[in-house]
């Protein structure tokens, strides 16, 4: 998975893949080769040889964000996915049409949130996907109304499946 890291004002490419339990990261060419664990809810700890890290993430102070806090420093980091920057839409400010909820990487849907029907605001948490031992919560993209689900909790995704309909 190829994406942009904005941490503190900085941008940073950054690609990460799964090699037999462990996972590889390359930052900027900086290669990284980590065992990564989420021991308690939203903190995860990262090894790299003899070094251990612990990580504790919050939601940030703007959309889109998430506040980063190891040894004592705190940092706003922002992801962005150029697939998804390419793709449907889902990241524009349209508040005409539909907007279809994807996965950015293979997963397993552990939540579903909401049902047809419901009406939802621009960041409401819609569907929630477990990928590489991370929960992360689809949130929708627009106000609107949920005109369709199309997968249930357990069900195993693919990249780039439409998980849900934003009317």
């Amino acid at each position: 998975m190829k994406i942009q890291a904005k941490i503190e004002g900085e941008k940073l490419n950054v690609e990460i893949t799964r090699h037999n339990g462990t996972v590889a990261a390359n930052v900027d060419g900086r290669e990284y080769m980590l065992d990564v664990s989420e021991p308690e809810p939203n903190i995860y700890s990262f090894r790299n040889g003899g070094l251990v890290v612990e990580a504790f993430v919050s939601p940030g102070t703007i959309a889109g964000t998430s506040k980063v806090t190891i040894n004592g420093h705190e940092f706003e980091i922002e992801l962005i996915d150029p697939k998804r920057l390419r793709g449907s839409g889902v990241e524009s400010d349209s508040t005409t049409g539909s907007a279809e909820i994807k996965t950015a990487m293979p997963g397993k849907v552990v939540r579903v949130l909401v049902e047809s029907g419901t009406i939802v605001e621009k960041g409401d948490g819609v569907i929630i996907v477990e990928a590489m031992k991370m929960q992360n919560e689809m949130k929708s993209p627009k106000d609107g109304v949920v005109k369709e689900i199309r997968t249930t909790e357990g069900a195993t995704v693919n990249a780039g499946d439409v998980l849900a309909i934003i009317e």
